[in-house]
């Protein structure tokens, strides 16, 4: 519902606003008439986003300036529902977050579902984004890609094994005192020549691409990683066309021979081989007939 103000209907709108990942010249004019031009502004934090518009030699809000709330993961659901009040009422409600566009891993998703559901308009000052960053400079194929987000502290292994036959290139984001853990678990479940690139302080003085396996990965991150990092990962490759299920099974019958635990081997075979986990498994224990096709 919008407010009704002498027979005309007001009709609040919500803008979500890129702010630069760490160059601060990368903000565009059209960000900054914006954030000058605001009556309220949701950031996720008032204090940087203080900073930014002092640098940038800006006054949020104008000469009148502007109602600056925070708008963090903490308080979303609450604040959430004041801006939507807001908007109810006809305002236009501008969103940022520290770096990066509101709602990718940051808050404004909630907010923009919401806005849409009630018919309230919902518009984008388009900014920089460390995912697209981090795809075009990792040398990996851009064609098709997924974005992942930030991987579970809990159920990593379980998480990362159903991404290893996923095809298109993956994107991460990982805190620095994780990044070790993570390329490990990463290299155990996708293999350790998997390719990948470790994306560190974007657009930043100090920025690296670090690109290999992911298992040097892993080694070079153990040594200590600093900054924010953006992690590629390439897609799994296609099953080979001329790997029979007889020759799966005969595969893992050879590694076992060699001393391998069964489950050990299926996981390296699937790996090396493309082929799902699932589908190895159910071939050596008699779950399907070898020569019956993919498993549904």
């Amino acid at each position: 519902m919008v407010e009704v103000v002498d027979g005309t209907q007001r009709v609040g709108r919500l803008v979500l606003a890129g702010l630069p990942i760490g160059n601060q010249e990368d903000a565009p004019p059209r960000l900054l008439h914006a954030l000058e031009g605001a009556r309220v502004i949701a950031a996720e934090d008032t204090r940087r986003l203080k900073q930014f518009a002092s640098r940038s030699g800006i006054r949020l809000g104008g000469e009148s300036g502007a109602r600056i709330v925070s708008y963090y993961d903490q308080n979303e659901t609450r604040r959430g529902e004041e801006l939507l009040g807001d908007l109810r009422r006809g305002e236009e409600v501008l969103v940022v977050t520290d770096a990066g566009m509101p709602g990718v891993s940051d808050p404004g998703y909630r907010l923009a579902a919401a806005c849409a559901n009630e018919g309230i308009p919902v518009t984008a000052i388009p900014g920089p984004s460390a995912v697209t960053t981090a795809l075009v400079v990792s040398g990996l194929p851009t064609d098709r890609f997924c974005f992942e987000g930030f991987p579970p502290r809990k159920g990593l292994k379980g998480y990362l094994d159903e991404l290893a036959d996923e095809r298109r290139t993956m994107v991460f984001f990982e805190s620095p005192h994780r990044i070790a853990a993570t390329l490990e678990a990463m290299a155990a479940a996708f293999g350790a020549d998997r390719r990948a690139a470790v994306c560190r302080e974007l657009t930043k003085t100090y920025e690296e691409v670090r690109r290999g396996g992911l298992g040097e990965l892993a080694g070079w991150a153990a040594e200590g990683v600093r900054g924010e990092i953006s992690v590629v990962v390439e897609g799994a490759r296609p099953r080979a066309e001329r790997t029979s299920d007889a020759d799966l099974v005969a595969a893992v019958a050879g590694l076992e021979d060699e001393g391998v635990r069964r489950k050990e081997a299926i996981v390296r075979i699937a790996k090396e081989t493309g082929v799902p986990k699932r589908r190895v498994y159910d071939l050596v224990h008699g779950v399907v007939e070898v020569g019956s096709g993919e498993a549904e």
